[in-house]
């Protein structure tokens, strides 16, 4: 309503119309309030507000009016500004997460939504049309199938290095167990996710991973001599460490196959790298600390409740046996002088302990990715001392196979021979030497050479 002009909407159109029809006796006022959707009271009230204001009575009464829960100016302003700077590049539903987290504006992301498309802000992550396909049922129980992959992406946004994330999810809740930053995807990784699992819930039941080679070995490659004495393909270190806590490993063939993870790297690229750029962060370790803050609160934000509520986790190891777990294992034969050979190292066994003698006897060398190394023999720790070289991420990353811990370690290469004397110079064509000495002892020259038609 504005100077005095009416704006009627269809619906009130429409019942100006049937005012009118009912004025003129054209309808009975049961027809009437029939039409309009009305009772006959009802009716009746409008009939003598119409009569009385015209048709500006039909129009509702607060049009005109600004809403009492509308939000204020300078807030939908402020939401604007924050939205360009200080949050820029978050999508929607997580910069309404963090309004109410850090800012203290409690609004509903529908409201976010038309305060930034009013503002001409454009969500900063397209959404692809939705595909019918059917997806696979989640399993019924928490702990039955963990999926564990990694993501290497520039989650430092070229502040910091390239780095690989690596984590676990759950299948049943969608609840992430626990997560690392790493340089490269390595078993290490992979080893500190699944022992972390182990410590904050259980044992799972399987383990879902794609076909690297952290976790098996290609049948393309032959097999070593070990491994055809005892008929079978040794394991990885990190299929070890499976077999020994009983864990069900299986293999996916084609990433879709594994949705749920994957899925899980989409919401992390977006979310995690955008509360990285937020805090920052520029280094691994900086990264790990937004990371620990990020899980709880992701955990809370989109896990769900298992269709069963009894877990299916088992129960974990005595901690007292995870350093023995945790770890490289290779297989050696301890030598006559109660020495085991580690690679450029020698380590001594010390005497006593469950048998007077362990010359001859298979112990596992045991490296712990802390840099320390301990010696096992059936379960008891025989020595543990201070690797020469610490195992860091890059030799973690080339030695994942468990195989080699079975194998002969090959010879050493012999070494390049000597580079030639500074001015030493290999002898002419001519030099006198290369002719030999004749009957009666003398050297011969060129010219004799030629003469007698000997070619040397």
């Amino acid at each position: 309503m504005k100077d005095g002009n009416v704006t009627l909407s269809t619906k009130e159109q429409r019942r100006l119309m049937v005012l009118n029809q009912l004025g003129s006796r054209a309808l009975s006022s049961s027809e009437a309030a029939a039409l309009v959707g009305l009772s006959e009271r009802q009716l009746r009230r409008l009939r003598r507000s119409y009569e009385r204001h015209g048709a500006a009575a039909l129009a509702h009464g607060n049009r005109g009016r600004r809403p009492v829960n509308a939000v204020d100016v300078r807030v939908r302003r402020r939401i604007a500004t924050l939205a360009q700077t200080r949050y820029h590049g978050f999508n929607q539903q997580h910069f309404t997460e963090m309004l109410a987290e850090r800012e203290r504006i409690h609004l509903s992301r529908a409201t976010v939504h038309r305060i930034l498309t009013a503002a001409g802000i454009p969500s900063p992550r397209r959404r692809r049309a939705p595909r019918a396909h059917r997806r696979r049922d989640r399993f019924p129980r928490e702990g039955m199938l963990l999926q564990m992959d990694g993501s290497r992406h520039d989650w430092l946004e070229g502040r910091g290095p390239f780095l690989s994330l690596i984590g676990g999810i759950d299948d049943a809740t969608g609840f992430v167990p626990w997560a690392c930053f790493r340089e490269q995807e390595n078993a290490e990784g992979y080893f500190e996710v699944l022992r972390e699992t182990v410590r904050r819930k259980g044992v799972p039941l399987a383990v879902y991973s794609d076909r690297h080679g952290i976790f098996f070995k290609t049948r393309d490659k032959e097999l070593s001599l070990a491994e055809q004495l005892d008929g079978r393909r040794h394991p990885t270190q990190f299929g070890r460490l499976l077999e020994e806590l009983g864990i069900q490993l299986i293999l996916a063939r084609s990433p879709q196959a594994k949705g749920r993870v994957e899925r899980l790297w989409g919401t992390f690229q977006d979310r995690l790298a955008s509360e990285l750029r937020l805090a920052g962060a520029s280094t691994q370790e900086e990264a790990a600390q937004v990371l620990a803050r990020f899980l709880p609160r992701h955990n809370r934000r989109f896990s769900v409740p298992a269709n069963d509520a009894t877990p299916a986790w088992l129960p974990a190891p005595d901690r007292r046996r995870h350093d023995q777990l945790f770890c490289f294992k290779y297989r050696r034969v301890v030598s006559n002088d109660h020495t085991v050979s580690f690679g450029a190292q020698r380590i001594d066994i010390p005497p006593g302990g469950a048998r007077p003698s362990y010359a001859k006897a298979e112990v596992d060398v045991c490296v712990h990715f802390d840099g320390t190394l301990s010696v096992y023999f059936r379960g008891t720790c025989l020595t543990k001392q201070r690797l020469i070289a610490p195992l860091t991420a890059s030799r973690v990353q080339h030695t994942h196979s468990a195989a080699e811990a079975f194998e002969v370690p090959p010879l050493p290469r012999p070494s390049p021979a000597p580079p030639p004397r500074p001015g030493h110079q290999p002898p002419t064509p001519s030099h006198p030497w290369r002719f030999g000495y004749n009957k009666k002892g003398f050297k011969r020259t060129k010219s004799w050479s030629r003469q007698n038609g000997q070619n040397h």
